[in-house]
């Protein structure tokens, strides 16, 4: 009887091992359990680049990162064969001397175009030598969207002639919810186009701990407090309601892509 639960633990643990992982995000498989999904029909992946930027008084310097990662593991999972690539945090923001855009505020961190093309280039690269097929590069910032279409552009050119094709994702940022903002009556001005209404609203469905809810303060601009909008209007419902439109967007086109996209 003493060693029965031993044994009973041993058993229950080589049963947990052989568990696939319940998890979309690369980040949490080993390398054998990704070489076994990806052998079993996972052969999609998506490059969430977010941004490490100033967002007003009221929301954290990461408000991208978290909202790319949560959305594109949501995408995935109604893919269904698909995973999620570490987030990309250092984008486009601006020139560091003078600092330009919003590296004239303290916490954003910023790489040339260039230099985020070869990262995401060498991401893309990495992952197509590992056995994906299709990568979807899901970007949540502005800046990143000219530098991803160079890279899907180069890499789609180069590997014409095979399986692989990088899709950059266009229908997914900003998507349709500022319009649709001012569908339900609310001004342009206080839907805003830098952490106004939009990043706020979403946040404050996802997780309202990324906000200072106190410091919602009408925008004064990039030379003030660097919000351009009226977060304050925001509501969860409104933000529940933008990201399901650009998760839906997202999964749409990724869908037609992997089909359109070759001959």
């Amino acid at each position: 009887m003493r060693f029965a639960l031993p044994f009973a633990m041993v058993g229950l643990a080589a049963s947990l091992m052989a568990q696939a992982p319940d998890t979309v995000f690369l980040e949490d498989f080993t390398w054998t359990e990704l070489r076994d999904a990806v052998d079993a029909g996972t052969t999609t992946i998506i490059i969430p680049t977010g941004g490490t930027e100033q967002n007003g008084p009221h929301m954290v310097l990461g408000k991208h990162n978290y909202l790319v990662r949560y959305k594109a593991g949501e995408i995935a999972r109604r893919l269904g064969d698909a995973l999620v690539a570490p987030v990309m945090a250092y984008v486009p923001e601006g020139d560091v001397e003078p600092p330009t855009s919003h590296m004239r505020f303290p916490g954003t961190i910023t790489t040339p175009p260039e230099v985020f093309e070869q990262v995401l280039e060498y991401a893309a690269r990495s992952l197509k030598q590992h056995g994906f097929v299709d990568i979807a590069l899901l970007g949540d910032s502005g800046g990143n969207q000219a530098s991803q279409s160079v890279v899907a552009q180069r890499l789609n050119a180069e590997w014409a002639a095979t399986a692989v094709r990088v899709h950059h994702l266009t229908d997914y940022y900003p998507g349709r919810g500022d319009d649709w903002l001012v569908e339900q009556g609310v001004p342009v001005e206080d839907v805003g186009s830098h952490a106004g209404m939009h990043d706020t609203a979403s946040l404050l469905f996802l997780d309202p701990s990324k906000l200072r809810l106190d410091r919602m303060e009408r925008g004064t601009g990039p030379t003030g407090n660097g919000v351009v909008g009226n977060p304050g209007r925001s509501t969860a419902a409104f933000g529940e309601r933008i990201l399901e439109m650009q998760i839906a967007a997202a999964v749409r086109q990724t869908q037609q892509l992997r089909v359109g996209s070759r001959p």
